[in-house]
């Protein structure tokens, strides 16, 4: 079924398959109610059928969701359509520890430390919670880009029933990490948990699993009969301490197992300090303990030979007389017997015992102090081994480390350790850890701009400490090193902590431009602020367009952004028609005087006298040619007289164009006017 585009609980768009599993397939999808990419598994059809399994895998979801650890991938919701079950999950960029281990093979022991710390820290949550994982294995354990290690999958290998086993076989793949009693089909808890990533460990330090076969049913006889090679035999570079560490958790009985992940991380971390220290507590079984079960799975095994005519119980015996015969004559006899026999055997076993005791019991004495507790004085390795000698400890091993504190030849540290007045006996092992002094190391040439996985690597086999942190980066994609402190290639002790700054990439999300053209420039801004892309608005004035809506933008559809960028968007507005009003005084502007002159006439008076009148007459000018533009407009074009002191014209126009006033061809005066901004006069002179 091709589920790709799919639309689940109208929330979840399935967009791509990214994984497939015994049980489910893993697509990865988005949340649109959240607004994020989640990772979802959709169980296979084969398993809807089975109402059992059903009814589990709901309730044990539900319970896998309410942990919380960085260690434990989270699960967000749980649903069906369509009978599709689904359980929806943080998405997680990285490695399964499976596909590490296949491409790499062994790891370094420090780095499986810490995976296995992540995982039980994981594997403690959840068993406070009581809920028990009972598949762990490198499949179902994610390494994230930046180290960390998130256990998936909790709780669900639960909702797993028989039929469903053997129907589908869905849990014979883990069968190389099962515990010997998940295997024999027995009660299952925390420690069966334990079991399970102890064989994760071995295979992260071995490139390998401890029990393998042609069968899966060969497997698991192995996981209940065979005790396993140890991983220190396969890898010598394994300190002491995380070999035992390992043993213990692989213990066949329970029991004698890490009985929490509590005991387990404390031995993890005292591994990281101490790794060469037989610091491990490994009991042994009673050897008079009661007979236990056969496993089942041994049964079946032991089917094979149900051909064989053994004889029965009673065959093949002959009857006996004599002092037997007598006891059945005189049962008193018997019964004074078996008293007797009782007495007597009380007396030899409880004589024997302290015999034994008195006879084997060793010397005690107080162990001497050699590493300086309580503020004295720590011994060379000379006049520590003579002291010991002295005081009747001649059972020692002596081990040598690298210290920044303690000088060379001298006493690190003891066990037993020293404690006043505390008497232990002389036969018991002593261990003293030498001082190599410092440990000097040339750090690796090149880091910054390395991965930091590839540099953490180089680190770890130096045996140097680092520290880890993150800052956000425009320029330098996530998982580079920024910087180092001590620098490059410098000489330092091996106690030196290194200061790793890793770019955790940009800081600013991805944003996918869409096509704003057409959109009204409200629409349109308020988009680019839900996507936090800054907006910047132009305008440009078109009158065959709309008004308000965007022409142009400077980033094309489908292009990406990143958040707080700016983005241009280009928004017409229709032209908008001011009048402008021209009033030009002629005579100012021309700069007229009016003139007169003197005319006579003559006239005859009544006595017939011929009179000459004088008067003052204006002279009439020439007239001039008055010319009115607006832009590339004419808007008045007459002749005037130039004594005229009041021309007034109006127009309508739109944008920012130039006013002109012309004199028979010659510009008086020049103004511009931005008619955008509404109605203007322009005044001459």
């Amino acid at each position: 079924m091709n589920l790709i585009g799919k639309m689940l609980n109208n929330r979840y768009e399935i967009l791509e398959k990214i994984g497939n599993g015994g049980m489910a397939t893993v697509y990865k999808a988005k949340c649109h109610v959240l607004n994020r990419y989640v990772a979802i598994k959709i169980l296979r059809d084969e398993f809807t059928t089975d109402s059992e399994f059903i009814k589990k895998f709901n309730t044990e979801a539900q319970s896998a969701a309410s942990l919380t650890h960085p260690n434990i991938v989270s699960i967000y919701d749980v649903g069906n359509e369509d009978n599709l079950y689904y359980i929806v999950m943080e998405l997680i960029q990285g490695k399964t520890l499976k596909d590490i281990i296949t491409e790499d093979g062994v790891l370094s022991w420090k780095w499986s430390v810490n995976i296995a710390i992540q995982i039980a820290s994981a594997l403690e949550t959840a068993h406070k919670n009581n809920i028990i994982h009972r598949d762990i294995k490198p499949h179902n354990i994610i390494i994230t880009e930046d180290g960390m290690a998130k256990v998936t999958d909790f709780g669900i290998a639960k909702a797993v029933s028989n039929s469903t086993i053997t129907a589908f076989g869905t849990t014979i793949g883990s069968v190389h990490y099962f515990s010997p009693e998940h295997a024999r089909g027995g009660y299952t808890d925390a420690k069966s948990d334990i079991y399970s990533l102890g064989i994760v460990m071995y295979e992260m330090l071995t490139g390998k699993v401890p029990f393998d076969a042609d069968t899966p049913v060969s497997v698991a006889l192995k996981q209940v009969q065979e005790e396993p090679v140890e991983p220190i035999k396969i890898n010598p570079n394994i300190p002491i301490g995380v070999n035992r560490i390992i043993l213990k958790a692989m213990q066949k009985d329970p029991n004698i197992r890490y009985q929490n992940a509590t005991e387990m991380l404390q031995d993890l971390s005292m591994a990281l300090k101490k790794p060469n220290e037989d610091f491990v507590v490994l009991a042994r079984k009673n050897a008079n303990s009661p007979t236990q079960k056969v496993p089942t799975i041994y049964e079946i095994e032991m089917e094979k030979n149900n051909e064989r005519n053994a004889p029965k119980l009673g065959e093949g015996e002959e009857e006996t007389g004599g002092f037997k015969q007598f006891l059945e004559d005189h049962p008193a006899v018997k019964v004074i017997l078996a008293i007797i026999g009782c007495i007597a055997i009380f007396l030899i076993v409880t004589f024997g015992t302290l015999a034994l005791f008195n006879g084997t019991r060793a010397a005690q004495n107080v162990m001497p102090n050699l590493a300086g507790y309580n503020n004295a004085d720590r011994l060379s390795k000379e006049d520590a081994i003579a002291l010991l000698e002295e005081a009747g400890f001649k059972n020692y091993e002596i081990k040598e480390e690298y210290s920044d504190e303690v000088p060379e030849g001298y006493v690190i540290s003891q066990s037993p350790e020293y404690k006043e007045n505390f008497n232990i006996n002389v036969t018991e092992k002593v261990v003293i850890v030498i001082s190599k002094g410092q440990k000097l190391v040339t750090l690796p040439k090149k880091m910054v701009g390395e991965k930091f996985e590839k540099v953490a690597e180089e680190l770890d086999e130096l045996e140097v400490t680092y520290e880890k942190t993150e800052e956000a980066s425009e320029e330098v994609e996530a998982g580079i090193i920024l910087s180092v402190e001590p620098e490059e290639g410098e000489e330092i002790t091996a106690a030196t902590i290194v200061k790793i700054k890793v770019s955790s990439g940009s800081a600013y999300a991805d944003v996918t431009m869409k096509n704003l053209v057409g959109m009204s420039e409200a629409d349109a801004v308020a988009w680019l602020n839900s996507q936090k892309v800054v907006p910047e608005v132009v305008y440009e004035e078109n009158a065959s367009k709309s008004d308000g809506v965007v022409t142009d933008q400077s980033v094309t559809s489908g292009k990406i952004v990143k958040e707080a960028s700016t983005v241009t968007i280009t928004v017409n507005r229709q032209p908008r028609k001011s009048t402008v009003t021209i009033k030009v005084n002629l005579q100012a502007l021309t700069g007229y005087t009016p003139t007169t002159k003197k005319e006579y006439t003559n006239t005859v008076d009544a006595n017939g006298n011929t009179v000459v009148k004088e008067s003052e007459v204006a002279v009439t000018p020439n007239k001039v040619k008055l010319t009115l533009k607006v832009g590339e407009d004419t808007i008045y074009d007459q002749e005037q007289l130039p004594s005229e002191t009041n021309i007034t014209q109006t127009f309508s126009t739109t944008g920012v164009k130039e006013v002109k006033i012309l004199v028979d061809g010659v510009t008086k005066k020049t103004e511009t006017v931005d008619f955008s901004k509404g109605d203007a006069t322009v005044t001459a002179p």
